[in-house]
């Protein structure tokens, strides 16, 4: 089965095809194409080609199901007998991927 490794968002990704992955936001409406150039392995299922630092003529491509807002991510600061502490919440803009091709 061809693979791909591919960066996006300050992340690597490892997909194939047909699947779905949650990514940092791409601003892209909802069934849109994204296209990714910056490949950085590529496996055809007999070869590996590795990129230095990406592979040329590489892309993978990907269909956008959704837009949507992570889980909740709590930042809890606090100071041992000070009698101080804080809570502070945060929810990611996140973007959900169907992987259509990788190349």
């Amino acid at each position: 089965m061809a693979y791909a490794v591919f960066k996006t968002g300050g992340k690597q990704y490892r997909v194939q095809q047909g699947d779905v992955i949650d990514v940092e936001k791409l601003d892209l409406e909802a069934g849109a194409e994204a296209s990714f150039q910056e490949v950085l392995l590529v496996n055809d299922g007999s070869t590996t080609k590795v990129g230095a630092p990406v592979v040329e003529g590489a892309t993978v491509t990907a269909k956008v199901v959704e837009q949507f807002r992570g889980k909740k991510v709590i930042a809890f600061k606090f100071k041992r007998r000070q009698g101080y502490h804080k809570t502070k919440g945060s929810r990611r803009h996140m973007t959900k991927l169907e992987i259509t091709s990788v190349g």
